[in-house]
């Protein structure tokens, strides 16, 4: 009854988005005509991503929502310019309600966030559900890349694996998960997000270990900048880079891992070549 009762309320809730976003996508299908490139990010949970869509965000030339899950009206066959409009929507509504996320605030001061001067890139920072929903639809990602073509680019942010399995863990509001549920759903997502590179063209996706970017935001945020198409000002990266964690956060001292459970990481870890180089230890 329950299933019943969520699935009802889902197609009432894309009911009516439907002739709301047809009309605005409609009212600004010129201003969405300007925009070069779709961006799209894949991975995790608590890893970083609300902290990199963000600063994009704050960029004069791109608008990147906060967690609009644009693949579920994707799936339900919303339009491309309805899926902006829904971005555009909702990166303003969340400057307007403080931009204020697990007690943290993602406000860059003096840029754009909810706003834009030019408008060439547009996102969605939803790296977990849009994972999650290429795991269960591959089809989507050929039908996305028919839309988009060459528009459209990936964000793959990455923390350290004992880090990030730690705070899906302990943080996690919606299932709290022991250790070992964690590292199982991590690894599902990791073997996804590899499973879904290994499909993509390598100049399409923009790959970036958490920890390296809180060390140089400048240089890394620079970088992901021209991969998406536009030119960072040292205005935009300085206060970019005053939001920034001072260090990364060693999660993994907050719960009680084994042996077990740390070699069990490590194992498993051996066969994503993208993890290689972490440690329990570092």
């Amino acid at each position: 009854m329950r299933n019943w009762f969520e699935r009802s309320s889902r197609l009432v809730h894309f009911a009516k988005q439907y002739p709301v976003t047809f009309y605005g996508g409609l009212k600004n299908r010129e201003l969405f005509e300007e925009v070069k490139t779709f961006c799209v990010f894949i991975g995790y949970p608590r890893s970083g991503h609300s902290l990199i869509g963000s600063l994009l965000d704050a960029h004069p030339n791109m608008l990147i929502a906060h967690e609009v899950d644009a693949l579920k009206y994707f799936y339900f066959g919303f339009g491309k310019n309805q899926i902006f409009q829904l971005i555009l929507e909702n990166s303003s509504a969340f400057t307007q309600n403080g931009r204020q996320w697990n007690y943290y605030s993602y406000r860059v001061p003096n840029q754009w966030q909810g706003k834009f001067q030019d408008l060439r890139v547009i996102g969605d920072k939803q790296g977990e559900g849009t994972t999650l929903r290429f795991k269960k639809a591959p089809f989507l990602l050929e039908k996305l890349q028919r839309v988009f073509q060459e528009r459209i680019k990936f964000i793959h942010v990455i923390r350290n694996p004992y880090d990030n399995i730690t705070t899906i863990s302990l943080k996690t509001k919606r299932h709290r998960r022991t250790l070992e549920e964690s590292i199982d759903y991590y690894f599902s997502l990791a073997e996804t997000v590899a499973a879904l590179k290994s499909q993509m063209n390598s100049d399409n996706f923009f790959e970036m270990r958490h920890e390296l970017f809180i060390e140089n935001p400048h240089l890394f945020l620079n970088d992901l900048c021209r991969f998406l198409g536009v030119e960072a000002s040292d205005g935009y990266l300085k206060d970019c880079a005053s939001i920034t964690f001072k260090s990364s956060k060693k999660s993994r001292l907050d719960a009680q891992w084994t042996p077990e459970l740390i070699d069990l990481v490590k194992t498993r870890m051996d066969s994503i070549d993208f993890l290689n180089g972490y440690s329990f230890e570092e």
